[in-house]
């Protein structure tokens, strides 16, 4: 009897299962194969038929236990208030950074609210074509856009490259720097907006 398959169904928790699983295959491997079998049967008796097991025992190996069929419930992520009250100040600032930098440059500050026509209204006070906002649609291409654009955006209020890569890098920071700074807008860094 070197390999024997015993199924059975129970309804009781699952770590009372382990416990009659694990004397079951202590059992076994230790020769005492007529004991388990009783074991078993009494166990199989006590289940209900909502839960199948399948052991594969073999002879000669410890007692071990692998169940397939346990899973693991873990609880719903929550997200702390806290966290929600610093999301919604840092949403708020940015808002308003942009709100400010649009009219800064001479366009109204909703537009800085309304997506995809915030992006045109950015070319044009970058002075990169409207067609630009096309572009954003293209994976990896927005990239590149973006970078291009926060680099002008650097130099149309008169700041450096570096600036714009810190626009890119770390928004939060460098936007209400040019927001609420004495940055003034020196025109399109690219030309004529078209």
């Amino acid at each position: 009897m070197r390999v024997r398959q015993i199924l059975f169904t129970e309804s009781k928790s699952k770590s009372h299962q382990r416990k009659k699983l694990e004397k079951i295959l202590l059992a076994a491997n230790l020769g005492l194969v007529n004991r388990a079998l009783q074991y078993l049967t009494t166990m199989t008796s006590i289940f209900s038929s909502n839960f199948v097991l399948a052991v594969w025992m073999k002879t000669g190996l410890l007692a071990q236990v692998t169940s397939e069929t346990e899973t693991t419930t873990t609880a719903a992520p929550t997200i702390s208030p806290i966290f929600m009250i610093i999301w919604l100040a840092v949403v708020i600032l940015l808002i308003a950074s942009m709100w400010k930098i649009f009219t800064k440059a001479g366009q109204p500050g909703w537009a800085s609210l309304i997506p995809i026509y915030n992006i045109y209204v950015w070319c044009k006070i970058v002075g990169r074509p409207g067609w630009w906002v096309l572009l954003f649609f293209i994976p990896f291409v927005n990239f590149v856009i973006a970078i291009i654009l926060g680099i002008d955006l650097a130099k149309s209020f008169g700041k450096g490259v570096g600036f714009g890569i810190g626009i890119i890098l770390l928004g939060i920071i460098f936007l209400p720097i040019l927001a609420f700074s004495g940055a003034t807008y020196q025109g399109p860094s690219a030309g004529a907006a078209s």
